[in-house]
């Protein structure tokens, strides 16, 4: 039953050009299984009937989004993206907030991490409905965590508990994520993901669990492992 009834906004930075691959194409564009890499994400969330629409961040320059597949979908918006990661989400965010009301939720996403789950995705909606603030998908830090100096030698062992690795979607109410994104920015403040410019405002996101395989591709390593959860999720062969 839904107790929330505000819109389901999507914002994807996507005008990165992928320095660490290596390749002549931006990562959201390399191969995976077919598609290009932004297209498992922009399936899932059109496939979504909770989403209301997409807004895709680009390099004013890009000449590569109008070969995905799904780039001309009537729910698609496209966005001219900003020199960072944050500018290009505040791009978005100024794009979005002429029309959508302040107490809609915006789902900010990596463009770069296609193995999001349904089931993640519906968790992550269900729990922050009527949440005034909003939270972000992550996962508790298993491993050994090591603190080091500017040559790699280990300082000391930092305690992994109440650690989490954040991931997206990362999901807020978009009138205060908007408001605190242009405070952190104006502060000069480059914050690299949306929580961190809530918490700069002093507020307290809600985690909420996730799957491990919710990866974010930036080496071309990370192409094939994303082609094997994929294939784990039945959603390539």
């Amino acid at each position: 039953m839904r107790t929330d009834p505000s819109d389901h906004w999507v914002v994807i930075p996507a005008a990165g050009i992928g320095r660490r691959m290596g390749a002549n194409l931006p990562k959201q564009y390399l191969d995976l299984a077919g598609l290009p890499v932004i297209e498992y994400s922009l399936r899932l969330f059109l496939n979504h009937p909770r989403i209301t629409g997409i807004l895709v961040v680009l390099h004013p320059e890009d000449a590569h989004w109008d070969q995905v597949p799904s780039a001309r979908h009537k729910s698609i918006m496209r966005v001219a993206g900003g020199k960072e990661r944050c500018y290009s989400v505040l791009n978005g965010l100024n794009h979005l907030i002429s029309w959508a009301r302040a107490e809609d939720w915006v789902l900010v996403h990596d463009a770069a991490r296609p193995c999001l789950r349904r089931e993640d995705l519906d968790q992550l909606v269900d729990r922050l409905a009527g949440h005034p603030l909003g939270g972000l998908l992550g996962k508790p830090v298993q491993d050994t965590m090591k603190l080091a100096d500017d040559t790699q030698r280990v300082l000391h062992t930092v305690p992994r508990e109440r650690l989490w690795h954040a991931y997206t979607p990362q999901m807020f109410r978009l009138g205060i994520l908007h408001r605190c994104l242009q405070a952190a920015l104006a502060a000069g403040e480059l914050v690299t993901d949306e929580a961190s410019a809530l918490e700069w405002c002093g507020k307290q996101p809600l985690l909420v669990e996730g799957h491990g395989d919710n990866i974010k591709i930036t080496r071309p390593e990370d192409l094939a492992l994303a082609k094997l959860y994929l294939q784990g999720q039945g959603r390539c062969s």
